[in-house]
């Protein structure tokens, strides 16, 4: 079976068809539950596939066994399905965190849209109040069909009149899932079991008081009862039921506690607060993934070039977390609150804050809610005379002096430049017994510490954050940024979304500004830079690439009216490869975005005229329009060839535009990339120089970077040497090795095409990736990735199965990386299609963009899961994209394809034979391993066939 989609067009279609093959797929959960529960335990949380449920999900599967009761008779008892179901009733619904659970309760009153919200893993289910009069029928017209609707797909029931119209509903919509809820929930619960999802049973651990307002613990011998009750409702009904718990909303510990004891007593919680407003946690507790910079730069300059941006960002996200970016000369953000925020960081570089004590409240309230904090550079308010005892700090009077002397350095410290101790950089600041100092030195007999890990957070002063190298306008990290925001925020070691790879195998790409297409070739053969490069790089090497122009350079109302037939005609050919995708590099290449206006319809006039600001085209005058869809409409209806469509927008000249223009972008339907400045090598050796995945510029207005520089940077602005850009290969190196941060992006402008040095040096730069273990994609696959990757869902057991996780994406993301050396246990990860181990840690392959994936709790276990995992095939690496992932009684099924010579190689699969489409392919074997090798596909979409592995004993 063959179809051709793209990659990223591929999950629809491809979630639609996996129940035809639901027996292959039913079987191999069955197998897998199995053997998961051998492994590691119970897992309550863990989900059934959707394959095993109806449409919706409401089907419970139970598993029935013979009982006798007083009698001596038999009687079937069942065993619930599992279920992952949240509550969350307040207005601003956190969509990315809330798809971790299988189905969310959401109050409709809120205005949430569960249309424009679709998720392929989480049902969206509307809270009723069943007040309306009447009828069945005319419960689900007033209430259930307007919900219904909307796009909510299940309905919690909580008074009489809801549940009596249960039949009704299942009649109007037999897909729905459905929950009883209410006093009584189980008896009411009991006449329509077989139509129920759940139940909402009382709490076992905590609940609420009189008042219905504050947590109450429930008293041991009413918990006995209520675990009693439950459980004979479910060994009857085969409905499983969820006890709501609560605790105080930004006390995670006692959520924690609290979703343990239920999951230890084999019991569902969901862990809530009174108002049901906050991501409880459940038997998985999703991790949030946002981290907030609060920073005190001047917001007339461009967000871009701030510390928090420029070297924050980047350690940041290769743990895992995406940032948020807050001006403290604005007004300091709300709702920073433990469930949805990993932790903040301020970093204060001015000599001063213009509200110290509007500052000191803010971190009070956030430290009071849980939220850890760190301060880089400084505190911005007297922390110690200020916090005091609260913060365990301990102000030292007196100014600093000297000598100074180091007394004591964590290995943290002094990690790419080692500052020397200056009085004059000294902060009078002592910790306490609770904390842990990083740096103490002795000024004058006094003992300071400048770098500490403390109760609620930590900090760095400075000069320990990054310091200047005077004289070679290069930065240095004082301390090791990923080991101490880790250490302070306390981040947990999680298997994050990753951007820089699939199956094992790094990504590559390559992008060209379209600047310099009108430049001659300075060489006999090619007239134009766009022509040579045609010859010698676009034809020549066959890769998934995106070409741009710039419209004011190549059209007829540019720069160039006496060759634009020419020029245009170089383009049409070049966009007509099937491999190219097309960009826009905009109309007239504004130079310094930062002079659009807040409106983005014109430019702020800051002297210096049009040719200061960007090309100087006759007769122009800026419109944010007609730079972005203008320069689209223009590309599409005079040089795209059918069937094409302009992709993305690649910034120019700065490459810093404001939130606005971003946001323009998106709403004309492209992507946009570029920026960043990842330009790290051997001789500017920092991790400074290593870009963020993109910067947030506000809702609606994410900007991916570029994963590395063009050859601009790499030949001095383009002076010379014109070969330079073949150091982009020690980038390409120091973003791999040891920690993998980006994968390879090949960057450079139309202009490289008019020397002959310059050709040589992308000649030998594109065979020199190609001989390396990388995966060919478009841009636009990896901006996909990036913008999945920043709203994707990860969550831990809790309790005893905390060595599990749930991750969910859209499907973008397929690859977890995963710090540690351990891999997954395979046998009880459905989801999971292989792993490959790294420099930095374990790549783990997943499909769908969804997978639990388990790791073994203990060293028993452990050589258990190793044991397992060396007789089961699995995927090791793959050249492709992998989809539909299924194993089988006797190996495993999936579909595959890619760009540009597709493999697979899969591992314990001495015994595996392989056909593609029906017919027996030939595989190379390597011991354990066999690869065998598909058509690529040179174009846009990428051909699946289907793969079937069979591996007889």
């Amino acid at each position: 079976m063959s179809r051709v989609t793209t990659p990223s067009g591929s999950v629809t279609a491809l979630n639609s068809s996996k129940a035809t093959r639901g027996t292959g797929w039913n079987g191999c959960v069955r197998k897998l539950a199995t053997l998961a529960v051998s492994a590691i335990g119970m897992m309550p949380w863990v989900a059934v596939p959707a394959a095993t449920s109806s449409a919706a999900g409401n089907t419970v599967a139970v598993a029935r066994s013979g009982a006798a009761d007083a009698s001596g008779a038999t009687v079937a008892t069942h065993t619930a399905a599992p279920v992952n179901l949240a509550f969350f009733y307040g207005a601003n619904v956190p969509v990315d965190l809330l798809q971790a659970f299988d189905a969310v309760v959401l109050d409709p009153a809120q205005g949430f849209d569960p249309s424009a919200h679709p998720l392929s893993h989480t049902v969206w289910l509307a809270r009723t109040d069943g007040a309306a009069a009447g009828s069945a029928t005319d419960f689900v017209a007033r209430q259930i069909e307007p919900l219904w609707a909307r796009g909510y797909r299940g309905f919690l029931l909580e008074t009489p009149a809801a549940i009596a119209a249960i039949d009704a509903i299942r009649a109007a919509h037999p897909d729905a899932r459905l929950v009883v809820g209410g006093p009584n929930a189980l008896q009411a619960a009991q006449p329509h079991a077989g139509a129920l999802y759940a139940v909402v049973g009382d709490a076992l651990v905590r609940g609420l008081d009189e008042t219905r307002m504050q947590p109450a613990e429930v008293p041991d011998a009413l918990r006995e009862s209520r675990m009693a009750a439950a459980r004979a409702f479910t060994q009857r009904t085969g409905v499983p039921v969820v006890s709501l718990e609560y605790c105080d909303g930004n006390d995670r510990d006692c959520a924690r506690a609290t979703a343990a004891k239920v999951v230890a007593a084999g019991m569902v919680p969901y862990v809530t607060d009174a108002a049901r407003d906050v991501v409880g946690i459940g038997a998985i507790e999703v991790l949030p993934r946002k981290i907030l910079v609060l920073q005190d730069r001047d917001t007339k300059e461009p967000l871009d070039g701030t510390a928090g941006v420029r070297d924050l960002a980047m350690p940041l996200n290769y743990l895992g977390y995406d940032v948020e970016y807050a001006d403290f000369d604005s007004a300091l953000p709300s709702g920073i609150t433990p469930d949805r925020y990993a932790g903040v960081v301020a970093w204060f570089q001015r000599d001063a804050v213009p509200d110290a004590e509007q500052l000191r409240r803010w971190v009070a309230g956030r430290i009071a809610a849980h939220v850890p904090i760190v301060f880089l550079g400084q505190f911005g308010f007297d922390a110690a005379e200020d916090g005091g005892a609260a913060l365990d700090l301990e102000a030292v009077p007196g100014t600093p002096a000297a000598p100074v002397s180091i007394v004591s350095r964590d290995p943290m410290v002094g990690f790419e430049t080692n500052p020397k101790p200056d009085a004059r950089d000294l902060l009078g600041v002592r910790v306490g017994s609770k904390s842990r100092s990083l740096l103490r030195v002795s000024a004058n007999g006094e003992l300071l510490d400048q770098v500490a890990i403390t109760p609620w957070g930590g900090y760095a002063l400075n000069p320990y954050t990054v310091e200047s190298l005077i004289g070679v306008d290069q930065e240095r990290w004082a301390i090791e940024p990923i080991k101490f925001l880790t250490a302070a925020l306390r981040l947990q070691t999680m298997p994050s979304p990753s951007v820089t790879t699939e199956n094992g195998r790094r990504l590559f790409m390559t992008h060209v500004d379209g600047d310099g297409f009108a430049s001659r070739a300075e060489f006999p053969g090619a007239d134009f830079s766009g022509e040579a490069l045609y010859q010698k790089i676009f034809t020549r090497y066959k890769v998934p690439m995106t070409l741009s122009v710039i419209e004011g350079e190549v059209g007829m109302k540019g720069l160039h009216p006496d060759i634009s037939p020419r020029l245009e005609e170089i383009a049409r050919k070049m966009f007509a490869l099937p491999y190219v995708e097309i960009g826009t590099h905009t109309y007239s290449h504004p130079f310094e975005w930062d002079n659009v206006d807040d409106k983005g319809e014109r430019r702020v006039d800051r002297g210096g005229g049009d040719a200061a600001f960007s090309l100087d085209i006759p007769g122009y005058t800026f419109n944010i329009d007609r730079e972005i869809t203008g320069s689209i409409d223009y590309i599409n209806e005079r040089l795209a060839p059918p069937g094409k469509k302009t992709v993305v927008l690649q910034w120019s000249g700065d490459c810093q535009p404001p939130g606005i223009v971003v946001r323009k972008v998106y709403d004309a339907g492209v992507f946009n990339i570029n920026g960043g400045d990842t330009v790290i090598t051997k001789t500017d050796n920092s991790w400074t120089n290593i870009a963020p995945i993109g910067v947030d510029k506000g809702p609606g207005a994410y900007q991916v970077y570029a994963p590395n520089q063009d050859e601009n940077v790499y030949t001095n602005e383009w002076l010379g040497p014109f070969y330079g850009f073949t150091r982009v290969l020690e980038t390409f190196d120091m973003t791999d090795k040891p920690r993998r941060f980006k994968p390879i992006d090949i960057y450079y402008h139309m202009y490289s095409g008019t020397k002959v040095a310059s050709l040589h040096a992308l000649d030998q730069i594109f065979s020199t990736v190609l001989k390396q273990p990388v995966l060919p994609v478009h841009v636009t696959d990896y901006i996909r990735k990036v913008l999945d990757w920043r709203s994707f869902a990860v969550a831990r057991g809790v309790g005893s199965n905390g060595a599990s996780w749930v991750v969910r994406g859209d499907g973008e993301v397929r690859e977890l990386h995963w710090p540690g050396t351990q891999a997954p246990v395979l046998d009880a990860s459905p989801g999971v299609t292989g792993f490959a181990p790294g420099a930095d840690g374990t790549y783990i392959h997943i499909d769908n963009g969804s997978a639990r994936v388990s790791f073994a709790a203990t060293s028993a276990a452990g050589n258990a899961a190793n044991a397992a995992n060396a007789t089961l095939p699995y995927i090791a690496e793959a050249n492709g994209f992998v989809r539909r992932f299924e194993r089988t009684p006797d190996g495993m099924r999936f579909d595959f394809g890619g760009y540009y010579q597709p493999f697979v190689k899969l591992a314990n699969a001495q015994t595996c034979r392989v056909s593609v489409d029906g017919r027996a392919v030939a595989a190379r074997r390597d011991g354990n391993a066999l690869r065998f090798d598909t058509p690529g596909v040179a174009g846009p979409a990428v051909k699946y066939q289907s793969v079937e592995v069979a591996c007889g004993r």
